[in-house]
């Protein structure tokens, strides 16, 4: 099995470094991260500025950019190979409902399910990498358990994975979940710099708007990990028959303005 590894929170963090040191012997591992945090780059590809691959005194490669550049130049040359799983995390703190569009966790393995390889995300539901050796162990027995029923390597599937910050022994067994909801991000903060001008910055994310159960925020509150299937197609099936409506009256003549109107 050939795994390529990648996160949003820098190629030094401890979810990275604790995800490879589980996976080394049961694979052949490459790492491939960002130099820096990305936290919330999503999907975002770097096309204007050249990007440049280092590699750190442990073997891991690092580039300048974001985590879906990361994916995109291993699996377009820099590996010279297929994988055949991309893994990306283990984050520092959750993705679960709306944070899966942010997230650069998310945004990697997206990359390479594009590219027709089955992907994890991977991540801790609180910060601080409290018990991320029991995290990283079951990341290993979850992908050990699904190369098993001969998961990898084949059709391409993207999956959302939260655990709970637990010890092994108690960490629960594995829920299907859909993604929950939040609440709108809290308030934008400001502050004045040296020079007075004012600068912002993007509140916290909001609480949990729907955690209800069948939720990946129910799941991992109740000390389950929550496995989220995900897909890219963003097209809203359920209301195509309203908007195909629509479509055909915005085709007839358009409404003279109101003034001509008027004056007729």
């Amino acid at each position: 099995m050939k795994i390529l590894i990648s996160n949003d929170d820098g190629y030094q963090a401890p979810g990275i470094v604790a995800l490879y040191e589980a996976l080394k012997d049961v694979a052949e591992v490459e790492v491939i991260a960002p130099e820096h945090n990305n936290s919330a780059k999503s999907n975002a590809l770097t096309l204007h500025s050249p990007l440049y691959v280092h590699q750190a005194s442990n073997g891991f490669r690092y580039v300048n950019g974001t985590p879906a550049d990361c994916v995109h130049i291993a699996l377009t040359g820099l590996l010279g190979y297929r994988p055949d799983l991309v893994i990306s995390g283990i984050n520092n703190g959750a993705n679960m409902g709306d944070d899966t569009i942010y997230s650069g966790t998310v945004g990697a393995a997206m990359e390479g399910f594009l590219f027709g390889i089955p992907a994890i995300a991977f991540s801790q539901v609180d910060r601080n990498w409290v018990h991320l050796a029991a995290a990283a162990q079951k990341a290993r027995e979850l992908i050990l358990q699904m190369e098993q029923q001969h998961l990898v390597g084949h059709s391409p599937w993207l999956l959302n994975v939260n655990i709970p910050n637990l010890p092994f022994e108690q960490i629960g067994h594995v829920k299907l979940c859909r993604l929950g909801r939040r609440h709108a991000a809290e308030p934008v903060i400001t502050q004045v710099s040296p020079r007075g001008e004012t600068m912002y910055w993007i509140g916290a994310a909001g609480a949990a708007k729907d955690e209800a159960e069948g939720t990946d925020f129910h799941a991992t509150t109740h000390g389950f990990v929550s496995v989220t299937p995900l897909k890219v197609d963003l097209t809203d099936h359920d209301h195509l028959g309203y908007w195909a409506q629509t479509a055909s009256r915005l085709n007839g003549p358009a409404p003279l303005p109101a003034t001509t109107q008027a004056g007729a």
